[in-house]
């Protein structure tokens, strides 16, 4: 973070429209930088086009302008900011800077919200410092091709002063602002899945109420692609992957439609396509044939430094990752006690208890060791009746959890499905800014994503499981999609497309979260996670809380 109320860089007068209209908007943008698209944002540039290019100048004498200037850009060192000006003409012997917005005009007194006309106030000041006359600022609304005056008044000025004061320090605090409580604006704001104003304000229990508004459709349209054919190569036509072999092209897909790629084994992708995929910061996996993850390629477009500098400091601190893994076995051993319960009922009774115990013992952990030794002991009585929730036995019998190498189908099932959920929990530690390999309960380790393993507990149980169970009382997985290599069992390619379509299947059913109450899909459930996580890192929550259900 900053150390300095004096700001390294100018603040861009937009940033200072922001601040006024939404301070936590202003630091996920301004500090964070977040961003994503939206139709108001991709409709604002449609609306700028005209003037985003350079045109004409500004003369000295601004009573020999005779024409406009479009897209000029000046800066303050005394007051620390900077803007593009949409647009310059010469009125009256003065100045006039006038900006372009996508919306109507609004009918209230002024003519103009308080962002815009702090931002317009910004750029007269900039015309001011350059020694030009500027009394009168102006708004263009392309909705209802409306002009709007905005007198530069003593009032304006100091408002407009305020604000840029009001953002610096916002930009050096080190934690985000509070989200707005019940705001409209939320509904309609392209980082409301980023930012959680109501999720935070419940949880921080701001807001006084349990409605939490959902932040966005339950389903997701975007999914990733995998490509395991043997020699296959990824390549770019247009705005389309294709996955060719030397048949031809096998599949392809809108790039607008992926949110990463998957790569197993010997499978190629272009200079084209992969530059296609990071410039949409969409990550690219390469796993081996059986799945384990060996790298990614991410984007530079780097965001949320504050975030890690954040992460690397909680990490040092025993007391405060103790407090965060605790919520996170916790979270990991009560969804397995679900699970139990679910599946068996009474017949589980000893079993349920002795989980329940294990849950009380869990949150009163006073070491990582011990934590470690209760979240073992309750993997054991876990797995130990897993093979019951099983209702066909014949070929896949199950005795408990054994790994490196696994020795059975379900084994070798579960071992391959918390690989593909470590990748995703890495598609969604990079999304959100972290540092995938720095973790709280997972000690970092070369060569492991330690931060992955931490967001992925919660959700072992809840989608690995439950897509193992799903697949063999089904009947979807049979015994011959698994192969014998020495004492390993593993899965096929065949074997491998099954249970990668039914673990896809589960990332995309929708449930009501059980905080929320919202409808969500557990991909993005995982996604949320991650968010509530770094708002607890940041101080912006006062505890992590882990995803349960009933």
């Amino acid at each position: 973070m900053l150390t300095s109320l004096e700001a390294p860089d100018p603040l861009p007068a937009r940033m200072v429209n922001e601040f006024v209209y939404c301070p936590r908007l202003f630091w996920l943008e301004h500090v964070e930088r977040e961003f994503e698209e939206s139709y108001d944002t991709v409709d604002g540039e449609r609306v700028h086009r005209r003037v985003d290019q350079p045109r004409g100048t500004i003369p000295d004498d601004i009573a020999q302008m005779r024409s406009e200037a479009s897209s000029v850009e000046l800066a303050s060192e005394h007051l620390g900011v900077v803007a593009k000006i949409d647009l310059v003409r010469a009125d009256g012997g003065q100045a006039v800077p006038i900006d372009f917005k996508r919306g109507r005009a609004p009918a209230i007194p002024g003519g103009a919200y308080d962002p815009e006309r702090v931002q317009v106030c910004i750029q007269a000041l900039l015309l001011r410092e350059n020694g030009y006359r500027c009394d009168l600022a102006r708004i263009y609304y392309a909705a209802s091709k409306t002009y709007v005056d905005i007198p530069i008044d003593e009032a304006l000025v100091t408002q407009t002063l305020n604000a840029i004061s009001g953002a610096r320090v916002a930009a050096v605090a080190g934690t985000p602002p509070a989200p707005l409580i019940d705001s409209p604006k939320c509904a309609r704001c392209s980082l409301n899945s980023i930012c959680l104003p109501d999720e935070t304000n419940a949880l921080r229990r701001r807001n006084g109420e349990t409605r939490v508004r959902a932040f966005a459709a339950p389903s997701d349209d975007r999914i990733p692609m995998y490509v395991m054919e043997p020699g296959a190569r990824v390549g770019l036509s247009g705005e389309r992957l294709e996955v060719r072999t030397d048949a031809g092209v096998q599949a392809d897909a809108r790039l607008d439609d992926i949110t990463h790629l998957s790569l197993f084994g010997n499978v190629q992708v272009s200079s084209q396509a992969a530059r296609a995929l990071l410039s949409r910061d969409e990550p690219i996996f390469y796993l081996s044939y059986g799945g384990w993850l060996s790298g990614y390629a991410r984007s530079i477009n780097d965001h949320s430094l504050d975030l890690r500098v954040e992460q690397h400091l909680l990490a040092r601190d025993k007391e405060r990752s103790l407090a965060i893994a605790r919520e996170i076995v916790f979270g990991k051993v009560k969804n397995q006690r679900t699970m139990m319960r679910r599946a068996l009922g009474a017949k589980a009774k000893p079993a349920l208890r002795a989980m329940a115990f294990l849950m009380h013992r869990v949150q009163h952990a006073v070491s990582a060791d011990e934590l470690l030794g209760f979240e073992g002991a309750a993997a054991q009585r876990y797995f130990e009746a897993f093979g019951e929730m099983l209702s066909i036995g014949t070929g896949f019998e199950v005795t408990g959890r054994n790994r490196r190498p696994p020795t059975d189908p379900v084994n070798a099932m579960l071992s391959f499905g918390y690989s593909m959920l470590a990748k995703e929990a890495v598609a969604a530690a990079l999304a959100v800014g972290f540092e995938p390999g720095l973790g709280f309960y997972h000690r970092p380790r070369p060569g492991r994503p330690s931060l992955a393993l931490d967001l992925m507990e919660e959700f072992r149980p809840l989608v690995v499981d439950s897509t193992v169970l799903t697949l063999v009382n089904s009947r979807e997985i049979r015994p011959n999609h698994f192969d014998r290599r020495g004492r390993a069992i593993v899965l096929t390619t065949d074997g491998r497309r099954a249970f990668i379509a039914a673990l896809e299947r589960r990332l995309r059913a929708s449930i009501s979260h059980p905080i929320f109450g919202y409808q969500v899909t557990y991909r993005r459930a995982l996604h949320v996670q991650a968010r509530l996580l770094a708002r607890a890192i940041q101080g912006d929550l006062p505890q992590y809380p882990p995803f349960t259900t009933r």
